[in-house]
C-alpha cells in the first residue's frame, strides 16, 4: 500500500511540475527578489530579509564579477560544466577596476542559504584565481501571480 501511495504522490508532483511554466534566464517577468553584495553578510541573512523571495520556487541566481579579458573564456568553460552562463554586464560595470571586464554568471536553481553561500565562495575563488574580483550575487523570480 505504501508503494502505491508513493507512486501516486510522485505522479501528482511530476504533473504539477510539468504544468508549471519553466523558468528561463531570459524571462521578461523576472524581477530582483534578493541581493547580497556585502561580503560579510551571510547568505541566510540576505534570504531572511528578502520579502519578495518565494522559497521553493526556482530562481535565476546571478553572480556579479569582473575578469581580465584573457581569463573570460577559460572561466566560461569552467562555469559551463556546472550549467552557468557567463555574460557581459552586471554590477561589476560600475565597480570593476581598469583592465577588468564586468560579467555576470547566471543559472536557474532553487535558492537556499547553503547553496548560495557555496556558490558565492566558488565565484570568489574563480575570480581570484583568474586575476579578477567577485562583487556579490542577486536572484530573480517572476512576480508571485505568474509563478504558479
Amino acid at each position: 500500500m505504501k508503494g502505491i501511495r508513493a507512486w501516486w504522490s510522485a505522479l501528482r508532483s511530476a504533473r504539477r511540475t510539468r504544468d508549471r511554466p519553466a523558468l528561463g534566464v531570459e524571462d521578461p517577468d523576472l524581477e530582483i527578489v534578493v541581493t547580497a553584495f556585502d561580503e560579510v553578510e551571510a547568505a541566510s541573512a540576505a534570504l531572511a530579509r528578502a520579502r519578495r523571495w518565494q522559497p521553493g520556487r526556482p530562481a535565476v541566481l546571478r553572480h556579479h564579477l569582473a575578469l581580465p579579458d584573457h581569463s573570460i573564456e577559460p572561466a566560461r568553460g569552467i562555469l559551463a560544466a556546472d550549467g552557468w552562463d557567463l555574460r557581459p554586464g552586471g554590477r561589476g560595470s560600475e565597480l570593476a577596476a581598469p583592465g577588468l571586464t564586468p560579467l555576470v554568471a547566471l543559472r536557474v536553481q532553487q535558492l537556499d542559504a547553503l547553496h548560495c553561500s557555496q556558490e558565492s565562495s566558488r565565484m570568489a575563488g574563480l575570480a581570484q584565481r583568474h586575476g579578477g574580483k567577485a562583487f556579490g550575487w542577486d536572484a530573480l523570480q517572476p512576480a508571485p501571480d505568474r509563478s504558479g
